[in-house]
């Protein structure tokens, strides 16, 4: 996977974790009972992203450019 900057990952990170709870409290208690489930799921799925985008900012290595590809300055 690409290397993604690490202020880019906790901004998803932040916004899927926010999404997800708002989701699974609004379908637990102010939805009506025929989309109770429809929310509370997508409330789940949106913090399994966050869950996701939070391995990927505490797993991910900033990859090392290779010098051997980097052009030589002729003086």
């Amino acid at each position: 996977m690409r290397y993604i900057s690490p202020t880019r990952v906790k901004i998803l990170m932040m916004m899927f974790f926010a999404t997800g709870v708002a989701g699974m409290v609004i379908g637990l208690s102010i939805a009506n009972p025929s989309f109770t489930m429809i929310i509370t799921f997508m409330g789940v799925v949106n913090f399994g992203l966050g869950a996701f985008f939070a391995y990927l900012f505490l797993t991910q290595t900033q990859s090392i450019p290779d010098k051997r590809k980097k052009k030589k300055k002729l003086d």
